[in-house]
């Protein structure tokens, strides 16, 4: 598209591999052996003559090492993960893996602390993805040439932690970086007309939904089980345990419910309210969010951060309630269709979904922050739902079910349809902010790097100094 000429004159060819770091950054931000922090010790100044490599030893970056079979473990990396690596030069891929160990290497000395719970939360949903890509434990083990899973562990582990320290610092240099509408509006003025970014087909989506009724005794089921397990940990149990096997939140269960928040942390009210409520060491009492009943142990507070971890039950539904639910929704669909009451006033007065129950049911692109959703990059299952819908046109009801077991019927219906455009500064202004936003926040990237280059020991050893590096490794 037009819009990579205009990226690549402010996005240098280090930003082109920026997709790598985001999409993978977990494990493939540097898929290479580095010391661990308990015995980095700093690696001697080594004598390097003409183009010959000194035990597979590239590159230094403070208590850091870059090998050259690193390089290859990128690349192999990449196209594990389905990318393209025909362009990807091995100078190239040499840029990206010392701006990793500069990332992680500063992130230590600014105190940046990845603990051995988020590590070990990290393993587990990677080993659960590599599994499901390659077949088995067994195969993940002997695809990286590992002897044993704990030598596989341990390696990863390592990878993992410096992959993570790297994000956090790369986010602790961005977190403060801003935008006004002039500087936007300055951006988009030095765009010129044939490189402008052309956007798709896009929706503009509302829904209703209704939810099954749970029956006040289910409900005081699942509180008496988390008493339970609440009485349980008191007495000796594992929280972590606990959360293994009976937790219904996916995004912790694996890792014994382990969450790190602040304040700025984007969980639910009544979630946030309880845990900062919390002394460490302490367990609450069960209480409700929309997700259904939790327990919160908070394990460390750390000034205004917390380390806790939690469990999850939603109650069960009656098949019941379920054809309670679907006879609702169809009633309501007749209604609208009927021409009795517009699709954003049923919203209005008979979802049960309170976030977009005020704006008509209108949806909010989590990634955009405005009501437009582009066509070719929806979920795979809101696509097939919205995809043929016709504008104003209302959907068959549809019984949807959450990850943590919560079941709920919605309608959905195509508020608006944009087609295919080049951008427009008024219609689009939401997409070019995020553009100038990305670019500054690209500047401020380039000018840490050129500090923390001058501020630090790098040592790049034989051919590699031949290479034509966009940052100033060499300190020439």
């Amino acid at each position: 598209m037009p819009i990579n000429k205009i990226q690549m004159r402010s996005i240098n060819n280090r930003i082109a591999l920026t997709f790598f770091v985001l999409l993978f950054s977990s494990v493939v931000a540097s898929a290479q052996e580095i010391i661990k922090d308990s015995v980095i010790t700093p690696v001697k100044k080594i004598q390097s003559t003409g183009k010959q490599k000194i035990d597979g030893v590239i590159a230094t970056v403070g208590d850091y090492i870059i090998l050259d079979s690193d390089i290859d473990k990128s690349y192999l990396e990449i196209s594990t993960q389905g990318g393209s690596v025909k362009d990807i030069t091995r100078c190239q891929m040499l840029g990206k893996l010392l701006e990793d160990k500069l990332y992680a290497h500063q992130a230590i000395q600014d105190s940046i602390v990845v603990t051995d719970a988020e590590v070990k939360g990290m393993m587990e949903d990677r080993l659960n993805y590599m599994v499901e890509q390659i077949g088995s434990l067994e195969k993940v083990v002997k695809y990286y040439k590992k002897d044993s899973e704990e030598e596989f562990r341990t390696y990863f582990s390592d990878i993992l932690k410096e992959g993570k320290l790297s994000t956090e610092m790369r986010n602790k240099i961005i977190e403060d970086v801003e935008i006004t509408p002039e500087e936007v509006r300055n951006y988009f003025k030095t765009i010129p007309i044939a490189d402008l970014p052309f956007f798709g087909v896009e929706l503009e989506v509302a829904q209703i939904v209704v939810t099954p009724k749970v029956s006040d005794a289910d409900k005081q089921k699942v509180i008496d089980k988390l008493n339970g397990f609440k009485k349980e940990i008191e007495e000796g149990s594992s929280f972590s345990t606990k959360a293994v096997l009976y937790s219904q939140d996916p995004g912790s269960r694996s890792n014994g419910g382990f969450y790190k928040m602040n304040r700025k942390t984007p969980f639910v009210k009544e979630f946030k309210d309880i845990a900062f409520s919390l002394a460490e060491g302490e367990i609450s009492a069960p209480f409700q969010t929309d997700f259904g009943y939790h327990i919160i142990y908070v394990e460390k507070i750390k000034g205004q951060e917390i380390e806790l971890r939690h469990i999850l039950l939603t109650p069960t539904v009656t098949e019941e309630a379920l054809n309670e639910a679907k006879e609702k929704i169809t009633l309501i669909k007749k209604r609208i269709e009927d021409k009795e009451i517009t699709f954003a006033d049923a919203a209005r007065t008979l979802s049960d979904e309170k976030e977009t129950r005020a704006n008509g049911g209108a949806l909010i692109n989590p990634k955009t922050q405005d009501t437009r959703f582009e066509l070719t990059k929806l979920d795979p299952a809101f696509y097939s739902q919205v995809s043929n819908l016709k504008e104003g046109e209302v959907s068959a009801p549809l019984l949807e079910q959450g990850e943590e077991g919560k079941k709920t019927f919605k309608l959905i219906t195509v508020t608006n349809r944009i087609d295919e455009h080049a951008a427009d500064y008024a219609k689009d202004y939401i997409k070019i902010k995020d553009l100038a936003l990305k670019s500054k926040q690209i500047t401020a990237i380039g000018k840490w790097f050129n500090e923390k280059i001058k501020e630090t020991y790098i040592k790049i050893i034989g051919e590699y100094r031949d290479c034509d590096f966009t940052n100033n490794w060499l300190k020439k």
